[in-house]
């Protein structure tokens, strides 16, 4: 298996520095979304006291046109520390910070789309909307090849692979064991992983959040995989089809409550949410992959526990429909709902965002519709 040579370096060296002592510095490492939507930057600073806040860290600024998000003439960029985390990899008192990003006229990069989610969060406030992503990741090589398939071939068929147990079945599980505790370390709200149906896919679980928190906590689990997987000389792939034929995609199942509907009786709330979904499928289908559908369009195919994309559909228990109601809930009757339409690429605030509008702000239409192929 193809693995990347920086890898290779010598950890046990390595270490040798990070025992030196700081003194009073710190390192903040600020992340943040490139032009791409789905790529993520970072670089780091120096400060002379530990940060308590997200607001003890100052604003900074870098090269837009070397992440296809200015043009060289007028190419620096504002970086605005929005969320701040343990760092797992230089440790205490050293800080990771999400940051979003301003133009020069400071408004919105076209790829900062937690601006308005914000905005939205902000206006759904007294509904309390809680979100968990199911986010599902496959590993590859360098060779581009999903991690642990053999050179010449295809493993066997699916089956013994989902929360699978066994050398044979099982491939990466001590990157995935990394990622959880480095996300645990950094606070990050991650709350399980496991093998998913695929060879070499796997999913980890961020929530339950409140608002805005659900997109900063996934986006900086993402990094956090990023950096993991470079120090093993391996590669995270979000995408919702890494492999055709008969495999399964990658998706970012949403799980979605509002106070309403995890009370007693709150079943009747979920049902009229699903049915507000079922008047706007086109418009989150666009949102719900960073390139409009087409992404999604590959995935979404009515085969492998996925809804066709050009249909809505909702039922308990049913992985083949847009809009799942755990069977729990349904005994119960109040809870929460899974919307299983976003891709394993999708950002997570256009996904929470384009929920509350619907569910909570009731705004209605398909707004932009998409030719899906």
């Amino acid at each position: 298996m193809s693995v990347s040579a920086s890898s290779k370096l010598s950890k046990t060296l390595r270490e040798q520095y990070f025992k030196l002592p700081q003194g009073n510095a710190v390192q903040v490492t600020y992340v943040w979304i490139d032009g791409s939507g789905e790529g993520l930057r970072r670089k780091t600073k120096t400060l002379y006291s530990e940060p308590k806040t997200v607001q003890d860290i100052p604003e900074w600024n870098f090269d837009g046109s070397s992440t296809d998000q200015a043009e060289g003439s007028n190419s620096d960029m504002y970086l605005v520390p929005v969320s701040m985390f343990r760092d797992p990899f230089c440790r205490d008192p050293n800080k990771l910070v999400l940051c979003e990003v301003l133009k020069y006229n400071r408004k919105p990069a076209e790829t900062n789309l937690r601006h308005t989610c914000n905005q939205a969060m902000d206006q759904a406030g007294q509904s309390r909307p809680w979100f968990g992503l199911e986010q599902e990741y496959t590993l590859f090589g360098i060779d581009k090849r999903p991690y642990g398939w053999p050179q010449n071939g295809f493993p066997g068929p699916q089956g013994p692979y989902y929360c699978g147990v066994g050398a044979d079945r099982v491939y990466g599980r001590d990157i995935v064991e990394s990622h959880y505790r480095a996300c645990m370390y950094a606070d990050v709200k991650i709350s399980g992983t496991n093998a998913e149906v695929m060879p070499s896919q796997w999913e980890f679980q961020i929530g339950p959040c409140e608002g805005i928190e659900m997109g900063d906590h996934l986006w900086i689990a993402r990094y956090i995989l990023h950096r993991v997987c470079e120090d093993f000389g391996v590669m995270a792939t979000f995408d919702p089809k890494p492999i055709t034929g008969n495999w399964n995609g990658a998706g970012c199942h949403a799980n979605f409550s509002t106070e309403e509907m995890r009370k007693e009786g709150g079943l009747k709330y979920i049902e009229e949410a699903i049915e507000k979904l079922s008047k706007r499928h086109a418009y989150h289908i666009c949102v719900y992959d960073p390139n409009e559908g087409k992404d999604n369009s590959r995935r979404l195919t009515g085969l492998h526990e996925t809804s066709s994309i050009h249909d809505f559909s909702a039922g308990v228990a049913n992985r083949g429909a847009s809009i799942r109601i755990p069977r729990q809930v349904g005994q119960d009757r109040c809870g929460y709902f899974e919307d299983r339409r976003p891709s394993a690429n999708c950002d997570p605030y256009a996904v929470t965002e384009a929920l509350v509008r619907t569910c909570i702000l009731n705004e209605t239409g398909n707004g932009q519709k998409v030719a899906i192929k």
